[in-house]
């Protein structure tokens, strides 16, 4: 911010002598000065009148001599100062004006700026700009100014929103949540801040979308009933709580929203509808299907040991390396392979973990019935997201395995391609 000033002091500078310096080097000619030469000058000319009138004998040099003293008289009397002093100092207008403009235009400038611009562009951000055009900030002391400031200014949703990242880059899920509750009174109108908000207050309480979560996914539809993220949260939700009709509707809209049918997120949607199908069939025909079963600490006492988690290490291929910025959020993922879209465990860092150990388990599901040990079949995904959220974005990096029996350990998953 230091040097923000500065520079902006050098330009008040330059701009001051481009237009001070020509208005103090001007001059103001004296009126009485311009006066006395017009007088001697027309006393030259009669003095040359009457030499003439001599010469060719039209005066008589008495009548010459008088002339001549008359004209000298009246010219003493014109042209003597009013004070009694022919040099009273004479104020130039040009350089009183210059000297109001060094003080004018500095204030004038500060002035505009205190009143149109932004400070927030000097809190220190990471260099990972979200489409809206916002980072996170990350470091306690910018956190804790921009706190100081939200609260002598609540009224600007910018610093909400640019709060509510930053907790949820640092996984302070519970303070993201009360960012977006304020920031979505203050903009009701925009449907992903109603899903961020959704997605926050899930973390909390374990990754479930039920309850309040659902509520909000609710208002981010009647907001806007094609917006991606809500699609895709709905649709989980959706299956969460059994209801497979909904959950078909929400993820069939957001794939047709889909320009590549045949991405590896359109594919994942695809057989996220599948299995949802799969499971509105066995309701109809009096079956009861897996994520209806019954209470996951039930299930998971049949599980034989290992195969809950699945461990490895991710890297960055050097491919992509040039297009990963280190504060850029890394998630590391598992999805069935064939079945519903939303992940079985999910794993949040930054590029700059890179390379880096990790393990998924049960324990990281976003939901109770929707676990790694439940499916026979996985991808691991390593995914870096350029905007911060979890839905994949153009520009993106990305890679992923082959489908896989939970219960791997030693897997390696190289990042080497964008997502289109």
């Amino acid at each position: 911010m230091t040097e923000f000033w500065i520079i902006c002091a050098l330009l008040l500078a330059v701009a001051l002598v481009f237009v001070v310096w020509p208005l103090w080097r001007s001059t103001v000619k004296d009126n009485e000065v311009v006066r006395d030469a017009a007088n001697l000058e027309i006393f030259r000319d009669q003095i040359a009148e009457m030499d003439a009138d001599l010469a060719n004998g039209l005066l008589t040099p008495e009548l010459y001599e008088q002339g001549k003293r008359e004209l000298q008289s009246r010219l003493l009397d014109e042209v003597k100062s009013p004070h009694g002093s022919a040099t009273a100092p004479v104020r130039n207008p040009l350089k009183v004006l210059a000297a109001v403009l060094v003080v004018l235009i500095p204030l004038a400038s500060v002035g505009l700026y205190w009143k149109l611009g932004s400070l927030d562009v000097f809190l220190p951000q990471d260099q990972n700009a979200t489409a809206e055009g916002f980072g996170t900030v990350l470091s306690a002391t910018a956190l804790k100014e921009l706190e100081d400031k939200l609260a002598k200014k609540p009224q600007d949703p910018q610093g909400w929103l640019l709060l509510a990242r930053s907790y949820v880059e640092l996984e302070r899920y519970g303070d993201a949540a009360k960012a977006y509750d304020k920031l979505t009174q203050l903009v009701p109108g925009e449907a992903q801040l109603w899903a961020d908000y959704a997605d926050a207050l899930a973390m909390t309480q374990g990754q479930s979308l039920r309850g309040e979560p659902t509520l909000l996914l609710n208002k981010a539809l009647e907001v806007d009933a094609n917006n991606p993220k809500t699609l895709a949260l709905a649709g989980s939700a959706a299956m969460e709580r059994g209801d497979y009709p909904a959950a078909i509707k929400y993820w069939e809209n957001l794939l047709q929203q889909m320009p590549n049918k045949n991405s590896e997120d359109a594919k994942m949607v695809a057989s996220g509808i599948q299995q949802a199908r799969s499971f509105l069939a066995q309701v109809k025909g009096g079956k009861v299907p897996m994520m209806a079963q019954a209470p996951v600490a039930e299930q998971s006492s049949s599980v034989a040991p290992g195969k809950e988690r699945i461990s490895g290490t991710v890297v960055l291929g050097d491919a992509v390396k040039g297009k990963a910025e280190p504060g850029d959020t890394l998630f590391i993922l598992a999805r069935a392979a064939n079945g519903p879209p939303m992940p079985l465990a999910v794993l949040r860092k930054q590029v700059k973990d890179l390379p880096m150990q990790f393990t998924l388990d049960d324990s990281m599901a976003m939901s109770p019935q929707m676990k790694l040990s439940g499916f026979d079949k996985v991808v691991v995904v390593a995914r870096i997201s350029k905007s911060g959220n979890a839905m994949p974005q153009p520009g993106d990096l990305q890679g992923m395995s082959a489908a896989l029996k939970p219960g791997v350990a030693g897997l390696l998953v190289k990042i080497d391609s964008v997502v289109k």
